[in-house]
């Protein structure tokens, strides 16, 4: 009996997979047959208009991670989200130990992973993933849709 089970893949992988894809129903499959909170995570924080950051918006100077090396990732990180919305566990944390930790979050995930953060915190439309795309796909993640 084979016990493989595959590894999931990183949340820039399935966007660039759905980005690839021409018909919205088939992105719509790529977001679903590789869901995670991550990717949720990343496409709620991107679209929905309900979720303030506590970060500011403009790209932080931080050290890419190189790629191969990266010593986590952003399907296990994404829990420290709660640390940078406003509303979270982060608003009594001092404003630069909540920045310090937001860049250390960027600099240890792979560096595409970390670009499509970025994008989350600065409210950008994630190209090739329509919004209307997340809607079919995951049904009620956006709140300010409702």
């Amino acid at each position: 009996m084979n016990n493989y089970v595959p590894t999931p893949l990183l949340v820039c992988e399935v966007i660039q997979e759905a980005q690839k894809k021409k018909k919205k129903e088939a992105k719509i499959k790529v977001l679903k047959d590789n869901e995670s909170w991550a990717l949720k995570d990343i496409l709620r924080g991107s679209y929905d208009m309900t979720v303030k950051w506590n970060v500011p918006d403009s790209k932080p100077p931080y050290t890419p991670n190189i790629g191969q090396s990266t010593p986590s990732n952003l399907l296990k990180l994404n829990r420290q989200f709660r640390f940078f919305v406003q509303g979270g566990e982060g608003d009594a944390m001092q404003k630069f130990k909540r920045e310090r930790l937001f860049i250390e979050l960027l600099e240890s995930i792979d560096p595409e992973d970390a670009e499509l953060v970025c994008g989350m915190i600065a409210k950008k439309e994630i190209k090739g993933v329509k919004r209307e795309v997340v809607e079919e796909a995951f049904p009620g993640l956006l709140l300010d849709a409702q």
